[in-house]
């Protein structure tokens, strides 16, 4: 038994040794069309993106999808949408719409017209800081470089309409739609500067134009905030502080401030 077990080993030592082969296998097919792509679904796949794989890996022929986004055009493509589909304007991304900036302005120069309660809905400043520019430029046309003063006494003013029309009011308003509708009305006064470039407004001409400037901007502020905080039975009392504001770009306006120049 031990000489068998001996001669056995001894055999398979003196022989070559065999190794266990593994059957040559098939290449793997990822792609393969015989492949039934349904046995390899699990739970939480997405069926609409069978059929839309490319073969071996090409992307040549893929689906394209629609929407360039390479416009023609100079310059002034820059501040388009580019050709894409669905996009907004880059100004009204902004916050910059020009027909509510119109409607808005034509709300203030007829302000006997009725106010649209929703007038507020959309609140921007775009057009109060194209006003308050226009106003700061004209005085400076005119000799009276007062930029710091328009801005303190704007600051201040619609901090304070802000303050008043919260105690007011219970619906209450923020304080961004106060400094637009205070922006908004202040067009009357940015007209009385232009005039001052051509006209001296230290005279009584001047100061009847700039009373009914006062009277204009005072009257369309208190109409826009009555209508949208309901105060309709609270509008002299919503006018009154409006007044003292607008009066203080009134002086601005009128008076250079250089008592020693007048003659």
């Amino acid at each position: 038994m031990w000489q068998d077990s001996t001669n056995a080993y001894g055999a398979s030592s003196s022989s070559q040794p065999t190794y266990y082969q593994q059957p040559a296998a098939e290449p793997l097919q990822f792609y393969g069309g015989a492949v039934d792509p349904n046995a390899y679904m699990y739970p939480g796949s997405r069926p609409s993106l069978d059929g839309h794989v490319p073969p071996q890996g090409s992307i040549s022929d893929s689906p394209s999808f629609g929407g360039s986004i390479q416009s023609q055009g100079g310059w002034w493509t820059a501040f388009g949408t580019g050709g894409i589909e669905g996009e907004p304007p880059l100004l009204q991304e902004l916050g910059i719409n020009f027909s509510h900036i119109q409607a808005k302005t034509l709300t203030v120069l007829n302000p006997f017209q009725q106010v649209d309660t929703r007038i507020m809905d959309d609140a921007d400043l775009a057009g109060p800081f194209i006003f308050i520019v226009c106003f700061g430029i004209s005085l400076l046309f005119s000799g009276k470089p007062n930029f710091g003063y328009i801005y303190g006494v704007g600051l201040l003013g619609a901090a304070s309409i802000y303050t008043l029309l919260n105690l007011m009011s219970a619906r209450g308003i923020d304080a961004y739609r106060t400094a637009s509708v205070l922006g908004y009305c202040l067009l009357p006064m940015v007209g009385v500067s232009a005039i001052n470039i051509i006209v001296d407004l230290d005279v009584t001409f001047g100061y009847v134009v700039t009373i009914i400037s006062i009277l204009w901007c005072t009257y369309a502020a208190s109409g826009i905030f009555v209508t949208v905080l309901q105060l309709t039975e609270q509008r002299l009392l919503v006018a009154y502080p409006i007044g003292l504001l607008y009066g203080c770009f009134a002086l601005l306006t009128v008076f250079s401030g250089n008592v020693a120049g007048k003659s």
